[in-house]
Order: C-alpha cells, then structure tokens, then sequence
C-alpha cells in the first residue's frame, strides 16, 4: 500500500507540473537555475541609434511591376513607335503631300484609285492624293483629339469627383448635376454642336468633352465614398490635416490605378466617337485628314474589292492604337494598385 501510496503522489505531482506549465507558461522555468533563465545582451549605441528605415517607392514600385509584363511592354512600344512616326513621316525623303492631288507627269492625268506601290505605299484616293500621307496626318490628327478629351476627363472628372464624394455637403447639388447632363445622349449632343459650331477640330473636342466627364466623376466619386471614412482619414482629420492634404495623399494615390484605366479607355472611345461623327456626314471636313474620314471614304469602296484597301490601311492603325491603348492601360492600372505592391 505504501508503494501504491508514492506511487500516487508522484503521479499527482506531475500532473500538478504540467497542468501548472499550461496556464502559466513561467512555470516551466521555474526549476532552472537564475544565470541560465536570461543572457546579457551587449549594448550597441550604433545600433540603438539606427532607425527604422523603408526604401519604398509607389512609383517605383508600380513602374516595377509594369514592366514584368512583357505583353503591356510590347504594346507601349508598338504605341511609342506609332506616335513617334505620326510626327517624323512628313520628315522623311520622298513624302507627297495629304492634301495635294497627284497628277500624272506624262498625261498630267489624277493619279486615282490606283493600288499600293513602290511610289504610293497606301495607293490613292479617288481625287489622286496620297493615303500613306494622309493616314498618318489622320492619326496625328485622331490621336491629338483623343488625348485632349482624355485629358479634359481625367482632369475635370477627377476634380469633380473627389468635391462631390469627400465634401458631404455638395452631394445633393453634383447629383442633380449628374442627372441633368447624364439624360442627355451624348449623340445628341454631338449632332447638335456640330451643327451648331463651325465644323473642326476645336468643335469635335468641345462637343466630347461637354458630356465626357461624367463617367469619370462618378467612378471617382464612388471610390472616395468608399474610403473617405477609413480610420486612417478619421484620424487624419481629428488631427487637424486640411482637405488638400488628405485628398492628395491618402484618397488619390489609392486612385491612380482606375485614373489610368479610365484614360486608356477614353483616347479609342473619342476617336471612335471622331469616326461615328464622321460616319454620319456631321464630323471634321474632308480637307482635315483624320481616321474617321479615311474610314468614311474607304467604307463607300467596300463594294469593289480593287478599292477596300482604302479601308483596310486606316481600320488597321485605328485598331492597332485602340488594342494597344487597352492592355497598356489595364496593365498599368493593375500595377499602379498598391494592393499588387509587395
């Protein structure tokens, strides 16, 4: 009985040990001798006064994450390499004219509807002039109305965006706003400016830009409604910073992203818009070369298979910019997301 005896008090013991071990974790020390429970550290004054430090950098770090996709690179240059040429073409030896009409030199005959050649890349119109030349004055042309209403957009939309999503108080006052133009098609309004302005350039960008904003500003608002309460603004704002401050440096830099997304899709979306106009007889007169009078005239060809290469040229540089302003800017907006930055 004795042994039996010891024998329980040992076991009550050790389960006493570690029943003790699991609700205070010190106890497992308790039976080690003090000098080896705790080692001295030596004290570096180097080292206690180095701070913490961060070589962070957004725009480092989104232009990083940019160019690790190979796909959205080989379209920014395809896009780079498009733009570059609209401006050096007229530069170039042995360039016509987009305005001027080709006549024979031995007949003094139009040079018309003929197929493309050693002299005439593109071929000719129907009047004698140059499509090579005139392709590329039209994308210079379409490509300068697209990035002045992406332009006015991001800018304008953005602004409007960020007043009516942070300030509470003129919520109200932009909704009804946004309800007004937001009734009225963007069609409409097209047709009606053409009308009533001078056709042009400066007429085409107005008439786009007057309703183009507004899918802008609601994105933009959207998004600052969902973090302008966020507790780093809270605190932000009990500590005295000023509605500048905290829209440029906690709301924006959260927006970036979807801005450059937004103007990616607004540049096709207004040379599309250039090409309806035009389509419709109301755009850019025909002595101004832009891609939607090319794709106009090319499109009343395509009945005779000899002339569709009239369409063929300007359509594939059309698509070339639009797909190529796409991925870039979906890739860029993927990368600017500080979500994706590690």
């Amino acid at each position: 009985m004795t042994f039996r005896r010891m024998k329980a008090e040992q076991l009550e013991t050790a389960l006493n040990k570690d029943l003790a071990k699991q609700t205070d974790p010190t106890a497992a020390y308790a039976d080690l001798p003090e000098d080896e429970l705790f080692t001295p550290a030596d004290f570096d004054h180097s080292r206690a006064e180095r701070g913490g430090y961060s070589n962070y950098s957004y725009w480092g770090a989104t232009l990083r994450s940019f160019f690790k996709n190979k796909v959205a690179v080989f379209f920014l240059c395809v896009i780079a390499v498009v733009l570059l040429f609209t401006f050096i073409q007229p530069l170039l030896p042995n360039q016509h004219d987009p305005k001027t009409i080709n006549n024979d030199p031995l007949t003094g005959v139009q040079i018309i509807n003929r197929a493309p050649d050693s002299e005439f890349w593109f071929g000719t119109n129907s009047i004698g002039q140059d499509l090579w030349a005139r392709t590329w004055a039209g994308t210079r042309t379409s490509l300068g109305i697209g990035l002045a209403v992406a332009c006015f957009e991001a800018l304008f939309g953005t602004l409007i965006g960020v007043l009516w999503g942070y300030v509470r108080k003129l919520d109200t006052f932009f909704t009804e706003l946004y309800n007004i133009f937001d009734n009225i098609p963007q069609t409409l309004v097209l047709i009606l400016v053409s009308y009533i302005m001078n056709p042009g350039v400066g007429t085409i960008i107005f008439a786009l830009c007057l309703t183009g904003w507004l899918d802008m500003a609601r994105f933009i608002r959207n998004q600052i409604v969902i973090i302008r309460d966020r507790d780093y603004n809270l605190a932000s704002r009990c500590l005295g910073t000023t509605t500048g401050r905290i829209v440029t440096k906690n709301l924006l830099p959260y927006l970036v992203s979807v801005i450059a997304l937004r103007m990616s899709l607004a540049i096709p979306s207004a040379i599309g818009n250039e090409v309806f106009v035009t389509y419709i007889g109301i755009g850019l007169p025909t002595d101004i070369p832009s891609l939607g009078n090319l794709v106009q005239a090319g499109r009343l060809l395509m009945s005779q298979p000899s002339l569709r290469y009239q369409l063929l040229f300007p359509t594939a540089v059309l698509a070339i910019i639009t797909i190529s302003l796409y991925v870039v800017g979906n890739a860029f907006a993927d990368a600017a997301d500080p979500k994706n930055h590690v």
